[in-house]
């Protein structure tokens, strides 16, 4: 990454006061962007002239794209919301941009369970099939059909803005507090010392630090603004052999943790979630030189010492990631 293309750099976030938003944003603002957000409670990307209104007035070069409906449960418990914030929300972000001369490049990030997943061991790549048996999949999956049709239809010509869509692999990181989430449910339980309820403890999840994922998207962005022959999707997420079980996840942020943080396992029937999945990124590897920064084992441990702290850990975890990105 090149902390000096963000500098100045007028930047529009969806979602920015989100788990991964707030990351963003704070990166974004340490490397001296002009971050522009748009976010409920205030403003919902369902509301198109709203969005497009906001976003006409921060004139932004890049955006970003991260607003959603971001957890499996809650969409099998309202799936209208979940399609119309993934969906309809999604083209609303495109149909503002078509309007918006400043733009250069857009990154709307979708996710790696937009993949129509049979149960195969093997890692998905970008060219493969898209579907979801769950609404949030299939909400993802055509977010992503969306997104091929307003670039092929309307940002096709060389001076159009490059669009690029990313699916990052399943992102844990201190500040995430959603409800029915691994982490924070861990976290919630550890600190009332409960025992932790886990559903599906033997699903394979390909784990990785949400500043990885981050940094994927920045890389994505500058090289969507620098060059036309840019891939139109990525995968982020670790290395096949890096995934790792939900129990073991389990295990050790609870070892980590210690005070006698501890988990166990919900029988009866649950919601439909994939058994294993895993991502291919040799293609943002060897097109963006991007490459997960932190192993799994030091991701637990950022984002466990993130929730322990008696002080906020952001910034200095962003200090020491880009540290090592320089390396």
């Amino acid at each position: 990454m090149n902390p000096q293309f963000w500098r100045n750099r007028r930047v529009f976030l969806t979602g920015h006061t989100g788990f991964k938003g707030r990351w963003l944003t704070r990166w974004l603002t340490i490397l001296g962007a002009e971050v522009s957000g748009y976010s409920l409670p205030d403003n919902d990307v369902r509301d198109l002239s709203a969005l497009r209104d906001a976003m006409h007035a921060a004139e932004p070069e890049v955006i970003v794209h991260l607003a959603a409906q971001a957890l499996v449960r809650t969409s099998y418990d309202d799936p209208v919301t979940t399609f119309t914030t993934n969906v309809i929300g999604t083209v609303n972000v495109l149909e503002s941009l078509r309007s918006t001369p400043s733009v250069r490049a857009a990154v709307l990030v979708t996710s790696d369970k937009c993949y129509a997943n049979s149960g195969e061991t093997r890692a998905f790549r970008e060219g493969d099939l898209l579907g979801g048996s769950d609404p949030y999949s299939s909400s993802k999956a055509c977010a992503e059909m969306a997104i091929t049709a307003y670039r092929d239809s309307f940002f096709s010509e060389e001076a159009s803005p490059r669009i690029v869509s990313v699916r990052a692999g399943n992102v844990i990181g201190g500040g995430d507090w959603s409800t029915d989430r691994l982490v924070p449910d861990l976290v919630r339980s550890f600190r009332e010392r409960k025992e932790t309820c886990i559903r599906n403890p033997e699903a394979t999840r390909p784990w990785q630090f949400v500043l990885d994922a981050l940094h994927g998207y920045l890389l994505a962005a500058e090289c969507a603004c620098e060059r036309a022959d840019l891939p139109r999707a990525f995968n982020f997420g670790p290395d096949e052999h890096e995934a790792r079980s939900v129990s073991w996840l389990a295990a050790e942020m609870a070892k980590r943790w210690g005070d006698g943080a501890s988990s166990q396992v919900i029988q009866g029937p649950h919601p439909y979630e994939a058994q294993t999945l895993a991502l291919d990124s040799s293609l943002a590897r060897q097109v963006l030189q991007w490459k997960p920064l932190l192993d799994i084992p030091t991701a637990v441990a950022w984002t466990t010492d993130w929730y322990r702290s008696e002080r906020d850990l952001t910034n200095s975890q962003i200090e020491d990631f880009m540290e090592r990105a320089t390396a």
